[in-house]
């Protein structure tokens, strides 16, 4: 039976996730401003939740209704099948999200969701289920428009970004599905050298060495739909023993990773021995100003100090002409690649970029900008 689902992602990325879904299988793709809808079957959503490196999450629809009161909402809340989804002994949560909504208070509207699923349960098994705002077992996502409201399921539980091991914490963290979104933008290959030269927890080199090992992001965690009443076990070990079992085990890869800070490195080791690549990727303490291609050609990536990163604008804008040299210096023939919110980087930086693309790092309004390096030319 087909289903139909909305995929959320980092906001630049939209056109990338859908090529990602249609490979795993959709049968309708429509991209939107922060995300994707798809249709599919189980086997799809299945499939999403572990094979995405861009999404967000999966949504399942399972109500939509036109509106002009909380009442209404409400009526909606209380029609869905819930009890055939998932039971009293789950717990939920509501999140609510609007664009032009005329309704006055979102708190309302999701405590009239939450009394419409609360009254539906107990109308069908006398009972109902609790709230859990921090760790849910089921989370219900509303969003509203000017006229309709539109309810979700979702099927993936905590951010697919979450890859399932622990991680150092750091100060200014790059998701994961944004990492891996910039990396596909590069259009780095497995097998081409890739250098993050300031990778702080490592975020790029472990997307980078997943994908060149053929680990899908979603075989180290747990996810919502296994608590779902018509959870199919036994097509989901499948899908998991299939990905296992096409994984790549290479004794190490074309990755590098440096950074001035020593403690910075320690994070990015055990990160990559949380995720099981201890060996894969080489690190090495250096400032960028001074680091040398490991190549002669090749992908540069990374996510650079600006702004909320670094006390110091002056600072900031000394050190840019700095990085421009270096690359000069010392990258001819490579592609580079930086995230920043700081949108004149790349005129401080005295290079001309090739390309700029606009992503949205949370609430941060960004640029990848594409310097492609060549001896003795780009100088702006």
């Amino acid at each position: 039976m087909t289903e139909t689902f909305f995929a959320p992602c980092p906001r630049g990325l939209e056109p990338l996730l859908a090529e990602e879904l249609r490979a795993c299988g959709a049968t309708r793709v429509e991209p939107t401003h922060g995300g994707v809808a798809s249709e599919g079957d189980w086997a799809y959503a299945y499939r999403v939740n572990l094979e995405s490196r861009l999404a967000t999450r999966l949504l399942w629809k399972v109500g939509f209704t036109r509106y002009r009161s909380e009442e209404e909402i409400y009526r909606l809340a209380s029609s869905v099948a819930w009890a055939r989804h998932f039971d009293t002994i789950n717990t939920i949560r509501i999140n609510v999200t609007s664009i032009k909504s005329p309704l006055k208070s979102l708190n309302f509207v999701t405590l009239r969701i939450k009394d419409g699923i609360c009254d539906h349960f107990r109308a069908i098994k006398g009972g109902r289920p609790d709230v859990d705002t921090h760790s849910p077992d089921m989370r219900i996502h509303a969003f509203l428009d000017e006229q309709t409201c539109t309810l979700y399921l979702d099927t993936s539980g905590e951010p697919l970004y979450k890859r399932g091991f622990k991680r150092a914490k750091v100060e200014a963290p790059l998701k994961e599905n944004l990492a891996a979104g910039i990396l596909k933008l590069s259009g780095w290959q497995p097998g081409q050298t890739l250098l993050d030269p300031m990778c702080g927890s490592g975020t790029f080199l472990i997307e980078a060495a997943q994908m060149a090992l053929d680990i899908a992001p979603g075989l180290g965690r747990h996810f919502a739909f296994e608590k779902f009443r018509h959870f199919d076990s036994e097509l989901w070990q499948g899908l998991r023993k299939a990905a296992q079992q096409r994984q790549r085990h290479d004794e190490s890869l074309p990755i590098f990773g440096a950074d001035i800070d020593p403690r910075q490195l320690a994070n990015a080791e055990a990160n990559l021995e949380a995720a099981g690549l201890t060996g894969k990727v080489e690190l090495l303490v250096c400032d960028v100003l001074d680091l040398e291609a490991p190549d002669d050609a090749g992908v540069l990536v990374s996510n650079p100090p600006y702004g909320v990163r670094l006390s110091s604008g002056e600072e900031l804008y000394d050190w840019y002409p700095q990085l421009g040299d270096a690359l000069k210096r010392g990258f001819a023939g490579w592609n580079c690649y930086f995230l920043t919110a700081d949108l004149e980087m790349a005129k401080r930086m005295g290079l001309k970029a090739t390309k700029r693309t606009p992503l949205m790092n949370g609430d941060l309004d960004c640029r990848v900008f594409e310097f492609k390096v060549v001896a003795g030319q780009n100088r702006s």
